[in-house]
């Protein structure tokens, strides 16, 4: 039997690292392929970038910002999607403020490069308890320093460009796993449930002990979790 393809989408300033214990649960049951997301100014051009590469039918897991870019995909090709499942995410356009923040950010990592980001993004994204976990804080910083600072320009670009995302919900066809941290405050449990009024078919899980970053944080949970999702 043939195994079916499934893109892991990465989050902002992220690579394949944020997915790597993901990547090792479903090797046996899927070919993973997990793009990177860097060079492009809007969510619907990362999309188109992804089809270039995909096969007639494929499936799709998009965490933070790639579950945006997993949005764009159902759009654009949703007759091709086998499974979908998002996670720590969100879809709605960008709120009041929000263009300010992420352009202080984008001041320091200019004055003073992607460690500025990594200092001031990494603890409130993760769960209290691990904000000692001085392991788990490396590999995501080294995640961060792998970036350019055009890279990141792009990207914080393409989310201040980003629509309204609430109207694809009701055209999705597929059931839509939605996974969240229960301590993400970025992307927060509130924001999934909001997503299921909309959704036809949906199913939430809730990632005990884990803030935005639940790849890394909880990888046990979040791989049994797409293991279950991929045989479904």
């Amino acid at each position: 039997m043939n195994k079916p393809c499934v893109f892991l989408l990465p989050g902002l300033t992220c690579d394949a690292a944020v997915w790597e214990p993901q990547r090792l649960a479903l090797q046996p049951y899927a070919h993973v392929r997990i793009p990177l997301l860097r060079g492009f100014t809007s969510l619907r051009k990362m999309a188109e970038a992804v089809l270039v590469d995909a096969p007639e039918r494929f499936s799709v897991v998009g965490h933070s910002m790639g579950g945006r870019v997993a949005f764009e995909l159902m759009e654009l090709a949703g007759n091709s999607i086998e499974r979908f499942l998002v996670m720590d995410t969100g879809v709605h356009g960008v709120r009041s403020g929000e263009a300010e923040l992420r352009g202080v950010l984008l001041a320091a990592a200019e004055r003073d490069g992607l460690q500025a980001v990594a200092d001031a993004w990494i603890k409130p994204m993760l769960h209290p308890a691990r904000h000692a976990d001085g392991e788990l804080i490396a590999t995501i910083t080294a995640m961060i320093l792998r970036n350019s600072i055009a890279d990141y320009r792009a990207q914080v670009c393409a989310m201040l460009a980003r629509q309204d995302q609430t109207p694809y919900l009701a055209r999705i066809k597929q059931k839509v796993w939605l996974l969240c941290g229960d301590a993400d405050s970025w992307s927060p449990v509130s924001q999934h449930q909001d997503m299921q009024q909309y959704l036809h078919n949906s199913e939430l899980r809730i990632i005990a002990n884990a803030g935005h970053m639940s790849t890394l944080e909880q990888p046990n949970t979040v791989n049994q979790i797409l293991v279950e999702w991929i045989n479904a």
